[in-house]
């Protein structure tokens, strides 16, 4: 009782301080105060689609980030497909409501496996600002230098080069180890993580769901014991499309929207299950009884990503200026030149 009044007395400050801060640096509160509020009890969702992610969610920031606070969880991650557009509604929102806001997204990556070109989906969580620049410039290069059909791809060695300030999570199935995985070869698949374990020193985490698919629990039992062997870390994510699990039949009707699809086509290939709404952090305990690090991890996570943004105020590329005296030209006086 003690531990619930002190959390909401945290709460009401926070959204006394996100009132009267939105023209400043935000600091970041959230970590510090809240921090003593994880225990073993908890759960962090770290996979989340939001309403940005177009062709195959239904979820709106406000309602998850108020799903969250309801459950009184601690942090809470946004991660749609190659976007952020979701990024600055969803953490005003969060922080709003005293729930931590983490960043991050999914992305296609290249340039792993036996195939290069072949594509498998990653996960990248922003640890801090140099982290939001990097997956910003990632995306931002995927769009423009790297399309391959209609997604954008970033490449591996993009993904070598701007690593800093990122967590990356293996992607569960669809990643490039579970893939291997899936297809029975271990080696390849620790070949793989140990190859992004090496970029993402000590930031690197294998992932495991279970959302109701049939591959759902093999893959769980060999990422545990690839995980073992390499004495890598793993997490336990949901992969959250919508948010009630009532809302699965209106989900599916905007995936069929998205694909040209008829939704009473019995012979149609479903991608999504009933089983990846917004569950609570009692439910994916139940869900991973048997592997409590998995959900310790998503905590510790959370605990590690901390990202301040400047709001309320413009936000100016620093332009390059000549160098005169061995010094860069003020912006003013270049300007002035340039008028002339």
């Amino acid at each position: 009782k003690q531990q619930r009044a002190q959390f909401f007395r945290v709460r009401q400050r926070d959204e006394l301080i996100a009132r009267n801060i939105q023209n400043f640096v935000h600091p970041p509160i959230v970590e510090n105060i809240q921090s003593s509020f994880y225990n073993e009890l908890m759960f962090v969702h770290l996979r989340l689609h939001t309403e940005f992610s177009i062709v195959d969610s239904t979820c709106r920031i406000d309602d998850v980030v108020e799903a969250a606070a309801e459950d009184q969880q601690p942090a809470l991650a946004i991660t749609d497909l190659s976007n952020l557009f979701g990024a600055i509604k969803f953490y005003k929102a969060a922080r709003s409501k005293g729930v931590q806001p983490i960043l991050g997204a999914e992305i296609f990556l290249e340039g792993l496996g036996v195939d290069p070109l072949a594509l498998s989906r990653v996960m990248v969580l922003v640890q801090s600002s140099q982290g939001y620049l990097n997956l910003s410039e990632l995306l931002a290069r995927a769009w423009t230098q790297n399309m391959v059909k209609t997604n954008a791809v970033v490449k591996l060695a993009w993904l070598q080069e701007l690593s800093e300030g990122l967590i990356l999570l293996s992607g569960a199935q669809a990643g490039p180890v579970g893939q291997a995985l899936v297809q029975g070869d271990a080696s390849r698949a620790a070949e793989i993580a140990l190859q992004l374990a090496s970029i993402f020193t000590h930031r690197f985490y294998l992932e495991i769901q279970r959302a109701g698919r049939p591959e759902d629990n093999a893959h769980v039992v060999a990422a545990v014991k690839l995980a073992s062997r390499l004495s890598l870390p793993v997490v336990a994510t949901h992969p959250v499309q919508f948010l009630k699990e009532d809302d699965y039949e209106s989900h599916e009707a905007r995936v069929c929207i998205s694909e040209g699809e008829i939704l009473g086509n019995q012979r149609r290939v479903r991608k999504f299950t009933r089983d990846q709404y917004f569950k609570s952090s009692a439910e994916m305990q139940a869900l991973f009884a048997d592997v409590p690090s998995a959900l310790a991890n998503s905590v510790e996570i959370a605990k590690r990503c901390n990202l301040s943004l400047v709001l309320g105020k413009p936000q100016l590329p620093n332009y390059p200026t000549p160098i005169t005296d061995g010094k860069p030209m003020p912006i003013e006086d270049y300007f002035r030149l340039l008028s002339v």
